[in-house]
């Protein structure tokens, strides 16, 4: 008897807490998704903007503010400094800097995926993976072992962690 009441307890919170989680698995994977795509154009856009620096920097001064990824001087003259993200006036001291982004509610999911113990998204992010570890070992209650579904369920189980741990380690 015990053992169908602890089944039954695992069956009520893995319900419940699917629930409450559906909405952040949604979100989750997209995000995720979005990711394998972070090194590509897909669904960013051209973005320029304007930055007022000091003035007279030269072109290695120039890139440890500004602190762009892939900076590399183009062209580095009396006037101006030319690099791969734009241009910088020497006199006036404004550099304009074009680069890809994604849409700020895009950016915001990014943001949310690779979240570190800096963010206070990470508390969401620990959550999220306790709570698919949850799923995981609860969904071995929902059936009662004796029955072919509980072992077929193993069969799947077993082979979807090969198939992880293949992936992972080839």
């Amino acid at each position: 008897m015990t053992s169908l009441k602890t089944a039954n307890t695992f069956r009520k919170y893995h319900r419940l807490l699917g629930f409450f989680l559906a909405g952040i698995m949604a979100i989750y994977a997209s995000s995720g998704v979005l990711m394998i795509f972070r090194t590509t154009d897909f669904l960013k856009y051209e973005q320029t903007s304007e930055r007022h620096l000091e003035s007279n920097l030269g072109g290695s001064q120039l890139g440890k503010i500004l602190r762009l990824k892939d900076y590399k001087v183009l062209e580095d003259t009396d006037t101006q400094v030319v690099f791969s993200q734009g241009n910088y006036d020497k006199n006036s001291g404004v550099a304009m800097v074009s680069g890809k982004d994604y849409h700020p509610v895009l950016q915001k999911l990014v943001k949310m995926h690779k979240a570190t113990v800096n963010s206070p998204l990470y508390f969401l992010n620990i959550f999220f993976g306790a709570s698919l570890l949850f799923f995981a070992i609860s969904s071995f209650f929902m059936f009662v072992p004796r029955l072919s579904t509980y072992r077929t369920g193993l069969k799947f189980a077993a082979a979807g962690m090969v198939l992880a741990l293949i992936v992972v380690l080839f």
